[in-house]
């Protein structure tokens, strides 16, 4: 019982990780969407770009989506696997070398076009199996099975998600650090990273949890095995032996009795 009050536990709190992990992530997707907070304080980048002749924007902000103004307004149109150099469309001159290149409209180099759009994707991969995850998950409070199961998918949603939060690092920080260089005041936004960081720690406990889950109560059954099956035969067969000896003891009186009688 106390096992499967553990099990019960550790399914709850995953449960709650998992769900906590889908907000944060869709507050990240959802940024630029809407003026409301923390929507409109969820960007990757903010860059000045009042020196970029095709920006049309003093500064400019990067999210999921969208290449935004100030506050996420002004945004521009949603682009899936948004390339940075679509803040200057217009027209890159005064732009860091470092990012602009023959890609994304003769905008952005082929490395940061590339990077962040397999970033992007595996965002996107691992939102949709943590969301599979917290449906399994809802059975994982009452069954090992369940536990093991939503283990295993929120350890593959982890992947995905590892691997875009570590290229959306890469990319917009040395973007960032690019700006710098060309004399241009730049920051990485501390909610998008916030979220997606605590995103990431949330899916890594609740999986730890999972799986603790799953092995809660194996020890139980194990005793309960033993108690009935190798424990249980041995006392049968100890029982067995006592009433053997029991009757052998009689046997051998009797016999002894009727010796006596004979010679008598």
């Amino acid at each position: 019982m106390a096992l499967g009050g553990l099990r019960g536990g550790m399914g709850i709190v995953s449960l709650i990780l998992i769900a906590g992990a889908i907000v944060l992530q869709f507050f990240v997707v959802l940024s630029g969407v809407t003026n409301s907070t923390p929507l409109n304080k969820t960007y990757f980048l903010q860059a000045d770009t009042s020196t970029i002749a095709g920006s049309g924007r003093a500064v400019s902000q990067w999210t999921y989506f969208y290449v935004c103004g100030a506050g996420n307004q002004d945004c521009g149109s949603p682009v899936p696997g948004l390339p940075l150099g679509y803040a200057w469309v217009g027209g890159s001159a005064g732009a860091p070398d470092a990012l602009v290149g023959s890609h994304g409209k003769n905008t952005t180099s082929k490395y940061y076009y590339y990077m962040w759009r397999f970033g992007w994707v595996f965002y996107l991969i691992g939102l949709v199996f943590t969301v599979f995850a917290f449906f399994t998950s809802l059975l994982a409070p009452c069954s090992r099975l369940a536990s093991g199961i939503s283990g295993f998918i929120t350890m593959f949603a982890l992947f995905w998600f590892t691997l875009a939060a570590a290229l959306m690092t890469t990319v917009f920080v040395k973007a960032r650090d690019r700006f710098r260089d060309a004399g241009l005041s730049a920051n990485v936004g501390s909610y998008a990273f916030g979220f997606t960081w605590g995103a990431w720690a949330a899916m890594f406990l609740a999986t730890v949890f999972l799986f603790m889950g799953c092995g809660a109560g194996g020890r139980r059954n194990d005793d309960h095995v033993r108690s009935s099956g190798t424990g249980g035969s041995t006392r049968f067969y100890r029982r067995q032996r006592s009433r053997r000896s029991a009757r052998g003891s009689f046997v051998d009186t009797e016999s002894q009795r009727r010796v006596k009688d004979e010679y008598a």
